[in-house]
């Protein structure tokens, strides 16, 4: 079995596009005091913001997160105000999709960051960065602000481990997804 490979992506940092921000939300108008705050959270969660590439050997995935204390601070927004918690948690989600296509170009074309199987040396590496899956059997990751996926781009939702749980995976999303020859379901069972 190789050797676990964790490279950090520090240099990396997600850039705040207002226009596609607003279509994720559906939002026509955003006022200017509203924006400001975005743009407070944005710096802010920037500084702990992660992005990292898991090499298993014969695997690669990236994971990109934020951690707790965001989705305590959207919570907290949620409490004060429903429009003011649904735009903080868009921005955090916004935020680690920027951050996947920024790494994977691909993405964006697929509209989908597919997860892959959580292998044991996957779910390993991920308890070990702080982002463990919900349970031992569990596809899901225990983080709301996180994204795990291969890396580099083998394919959208036709490869994804959740693809029977996910609306788009069972073909009632908007697009489809194409795969990559060689990458097709089921060719990443080891690692």
């Amino acid at each position: 079995m190789s050797e676990t490979i964790v490279t950090e992506h520090n240099e990396m940092h997600p850039g705040f596009d207002l226009e596609g921000f607003m279509e994720m939300c559906h939002e026509t108008r955003i006022g200017g005091a509203i924006l400001e705050t975005l743009g407070t959270l944005w710096k802010e969660w920037d500084k702990l913001f992660h992005i990292v590439e898991i090499n298993t050997g014969k695997i690669s995935y990236l994971a990109v997160w934020l951690p707790q204390s965001v989705e305590e601070r959207v919570d907290t927004l949620w409490g004060a105000s429903a429009s003011d918690g649904f735009l903080a948690n868009n921005l955090a989600q916004y935020m680690c999709m920027t951050a996947v296509k920024d790494m994977i170009p691909e993405v964006e074309g697929s509209e989908c960051a597919p997860s892959p199987r959580p292998t044991p040396t996957l779910r390993e590496a991920l308890e070990n960065l702080g982002v463990p899956y919900k349970g031992p059997e569990s596809s899901l990751l225990s983080l709301r602000y996180a994204v795990v996926t291969h890396y580099p781009f083998r394919g959208g939702c036709e490869i994804c481990h959740l693809q029977e749980i996910c609306p788009k995976g069972q073909g009632k999303g908007e697009s489809a997804g194409f795969v990559l020859p060689g990458y097709e379901r089921g060719k990443d069972e080891a690692g």
